[in-house]
């Protein structure tokens, strides 16, 4: 999600892999190869194959004296003056499950950026309050070399996750969908939309734009802040159990390696300079799912069968915390 405007960020300084991510294996989770077959009902491409449900906690001796504090590298990185944020349209919503072992639990999935961001890019240059200073609204997001969008693989990969939650019992809730809004939402409002639906579980799709060669994925972690509207400190130990869960699963589902240019090879990266993060009220993480500028990642993310299999991992790991809280 390193994609500013019509120019691409430059690539982050390339960091040396000190450790492996690990993880250990927990309960297994109903439901998850139902969820599975049933993604046809959503469309898109691809289906994937994968494991039946065993959920895994991300462990390591990194993760558990703090996850290593990333350099921006996101998409909104100016402060600067304020400008209106645009009217929200209401969120896609599942209808209310009848049953499933997630019954009663909302979660909020936000694909990053939007495909129509690229018609409206005045609209998102505006900049909002994230609490610690002022960023756009929103970017485009990055994309393969080939021109495969960030914003088509959150979206799909976003759609794949909601059905198969939703076949857990849970009520899912996207922040956009099908062109409604056409552009954004800001990135305060993609907060607000969790903070409003009192989500249980909320998490942010993205991929990244980093150099060629840097590759795997990461999950972003809200840091403790405490400034304007911005409050995480009620959120920053729930938020990390979620992504170390995400984490975990991500890589078995997915045989994706944790980056190795981000993280010092946790797959757990904290910051405190997302705006989606800072307002959040809820348990929240970000995913970058792997480098698109890569081209073994790309063929990855590319790959409908993968997908798949990307949003099977992420699902795993935000049943596995919802069953634990």
């Amino acid at each position: 999600m390193s994609y500013v405007g019509p120019d691409f960020d430059p690539p982050q300084p390339r960091r040396p892999r000190r450790g492996p991510l690990t993880v250990a294996l927990a309960a297994l989770v109903p439901g998850a190869l139902l969820g599975w077959l049933v993604y046809d009902t959503v469309g898109g491409s691809g289906g994937g194959g994968g494991s039946d449900g065993a959920t895994v906690r991300a462990a390591t001796s990194a993760a558990s004296s703090g996850p290593a504090t990333a350099s921006p590298t996101d998409d909104a990185k100016q402060p600067g003056a304020p400008s209106p944020t645009p009217t929200l349209a209401d969120p896609t919503t599942s209808a209310p499950a009848v049953s499933g072992p997630l019954k009663g639990k909302v979660v909020v999935i936000d694909p990053g950026h939007n495909p129509g961001n690229f018609q409206h890019t005045a609209e998102i240059n505006r900049k909002v309050n994230i609490g610690t200073n002022w960023k756009e609204c929103d970017t485009t997001g990055t994309s393969t070399n080939a021109g495969y969008t960030e914003a088509q693989f959150t979206l799909d990969v976003s759609h794949r996750l909601k059905a198969l939650l939703e076949t857990q019992g849970a009520t899912v809730k996207l922040t956009h969908d099908n062109g409604s809004p056409s552009w954004g939402p800001c990135v305060d409002g993609r907060a607000r939309i969790g903070n409003d639906a009192h989500a249980d579980a909320a998490i942010s799709i993205h991929a990244d734009g980093s150099a060629a060669g840097n590759r795997g994925f990461h999950v972003i972690l809200p840091g403790a802040v405490h400034s304007g509207a911005a409050d995480t400190r009620p959120i920053v130990a729930r938020s990390a159990s979620l992504g170390e869960r995400v984490a975990g699963n991500f890589v078995r589902v997915t045989g994706e390696p944790a980056s190795n240019y981000i993280g010092d090879g946790t797959g757990l990266v904290t910051r405190k300079d997302l705006g989606g993060l800072n307002l959040s009220t809820v348990p929240k993480v970000f995913i970058e799912c792997g480098n698109m500028r890569d081209s073994k990642d790309a063929a990855l993310l590319t790959s409908g069968a993968w997908r798949q299999k990307a949003a099977q991992g992420i699902s795993e790991g935000i049943v596995s915390f919802l069953r634990s809280s």
